[in-house]
């Protein structure tokens, strides 16, 4: 079990340190590491309550994400539990980022 949780803590740490690689420059400033472990989390959990990872792949193997769709629910989330408020054009940055890690997780 505590192997897992640092498997875990190590996977997310590697996902920050793409993200914040893959953000543009000036949209970096915008998210501290914090706001960013608080998204991939944001993330993983509208996944799997939204049935989107359910879906049938293409026949390419993917599933459709709407990325901005994703980030707007996100951002409503964040600001909900008074999180802070972010522009979904930003957000839509991170889920990108996060999608793309994991692409290059599956691999």
């Amino acid at each position: 079990m505590e192997e897992d949780f640092l498997q875990e803590a190590e996977d997310d740490l590697r996902t920050i340190e793409f993200i914040k690689a893959y953000l543009p420059q000036e949209v970096k400033p915008k998210f501290t590491d914090d706001d960013l472990y608080y998204f991939i989390d944001a993330i993983a959990e509208y996944y799997t309550e939204s049935g989107i990872l359910e879906q049938e792949p293409d026949d390419e193997g993917f599933i459709d994400i709407d990325i901005e769709a994703t980030a707007k629910v996100i951002g409503e989330k964040a600001k909900k539990e008074k999180i802070g408020e972010w522009e979904t054009d930003d957000l839509m940055w991170v889920v990108e980022a996060e999608l793309e890690y994991s692409s290059t997780q599956a691999d």
